[in-house]
């Protein structure tokens, strides 16, 4: 089974978009998260959340003709996957270029459609007017309208789906192609996770009184994670591309790499034992981060890092003590660990790869971004907080451990290793 390396990635974010911007952004610890007018004029409990940047005329420069009939999930992973083809030192296709077989591509999504269902679907359905919906409606409501949008712009002719496990798809999405080129089916694979900025998307988690409804007139405090004063998640929308590819595969065109996937895991909770729709099994995450240790052939005391997943709710205390659990390692003595949803928000099935994008940068840059907001930290945790870098840091971390959970009790692991000529 050959050796599977990152040699590229993309990044639509609500703080920058590109990989640049997005290390920049990550380094100064800058806020991508805004008050939004429609969530008040639409009496939401929350009236902040994270909307990438991205103008039409970028997007029009990416997909020209192509723009009119996308919806904001399709945008963020087409920009995204563009970005990671180009990074990852391939030409980009003609449209009536050959197919390419050795690559395949799992983009996943909660909520893909969810956008153009509200704004389209359903009113012109109610109001009788279903010849007016267009042909193109399909396209932008169905669930892999992402990955059958990037699949078409690059002419990939390997497996194209969606994969949907809430808040842990795009960890999932890496990990379930991480396994594809490790059993030799495929070279490559562009793998992430897309989410729309909508607040169709955004409406059952407000409805759920999870989002955090005290920092509306202060957006950028919003997202507390590890603070005593969290009162719940802010969402978000954006995508993060990457190009999972066999060693052999990059050394043979010469391929820059940046990291080296070790292993990772998936796994499920099954709703028992304090596990729910909402809430994860702690044993379900204890036994998906030491099976991704195993897979990866990691000792606990070899992890630099953790991203965690750290949403800003009640969970995160839990979370904290499972992951101190798993790797039997006291709270003084964990790894550094920070939450990139301090700056970017939730943005549910997309952050797991946002995320990871950010862990990768981290490890290739050697530095550690800052937790924001969590000045007044969790009193349950406290020993922790020496761990948690509050302003941006120097750190040469080489192994880092990425963490995604979702509504259903789901659980991804992925282990990175930044990448060492050798």
């Amino acid at each position: 089974m050959d050796r599977v390396v990152i040699t590229g990635m993309g990044v639509v974010a609500p703080n920058a978009i590109g990989l640049d911007a997005f290390r920049i952004a990550l380094c100064q610890g800058r806020s991508g998260l805004a008050f939004v007018p429609q969530m008040k004029e639409l009496d939401f409990g929350c009236h902040v959340a994270g909307i990438p940047p991205l103008s039409e005329e970028s997007t029009e420069s990416y997909l020209g003709p192509l723009m009119r009939t996308t919806n904001s999930t399709m945008r963020y992973a087409a920009v995204a996957a563009i970005d990671c083809w180009r990074d990852s030192g391939l030409s980009m296709p003609p449209s009536d270029s050959a197919v390419d077989w050795n690559t395949a591509a799992i983009i996943g999504s909660s909520l893909a459609g969810m956008e153009t269902a509200g704004e389209l679907v359903v009113p012109e359905t109610n109001a009788g007017r279903v010849r007016k919906l267009g042909s193109s409606a399909i396209e932008r409501v169905m669930a892999s309208c992402a990955s059958a949008c990037v699949s078409g712009i690059l002419g990939l002719g390997g497996p194209t789906t969606t994969n949907s496990s809430a808040c842990g798809t795009g960890a999932e999405a890496i990990v379930n192609a991480y396994w594809m080129i490790r059993e030799d089916r495929i070279d490559r694979v562009l793998a992430g996770s897309t989410e729309p900025s909508s607040v169709y998307a955004w409406a059952g988690l407000d409805s759920l009184r999870v989002t955090m409804r005290k920092c509306n007139d202060r957006p950028q405090s919003a997202a507390r994670p590890l603070s005593a004063s969290a009162g719940g998640l802010v969402p978000s929308g954006g995508a993060g591309i990457l190009m999972l590819e066999s060693l052999a595969s990059a050394r043979s065109r010469g391929a820059r790499i940046y990291a080296e996937i070790l292993g990772g895991h998936s796994n499920s909770g099954g709703q028992r034992n304090g596990g729910s729709i909402t809430a994860a099994n702690p044993e379900g995450i204890v036994r998906c981060v030491q099976q991704s240790l195993e897979v990866a052939k990691v000792k606990p005391s070899e992890l630099d890092y953790i991203n965690g997943h750290l949403t800003g709710t009640a969970g995160d205390p839990k979370e904290i003590r499972c992951l101190s659990n798993a790797l039997d390692r006291r709270l003084g003595d964990m790894p550094w660990i920070n939450s990139t949803k301090s700056l970017i928000g939730h943005g549910l099935a997309a952050s797991g790869s946002m995320e990871s994008v950010a862990t990768i940068l981290q490890l290739v840059h050697g530095f550690l971004h800052p937790s924001l907001n969590c000045e007044d930290f969790h009193p349950e945790i406290s020993e922790l907080q020496p761990r948690v870098p509050q302003v941006s840091l120097s750190a040469p971390v080489r192994i880092a451990l990425k963490t995604s959970f979702g509504f259903g009790d789901v659980n991804s692991c992925v282990i990175f290793r930044r990448w060492d000529e050798e």
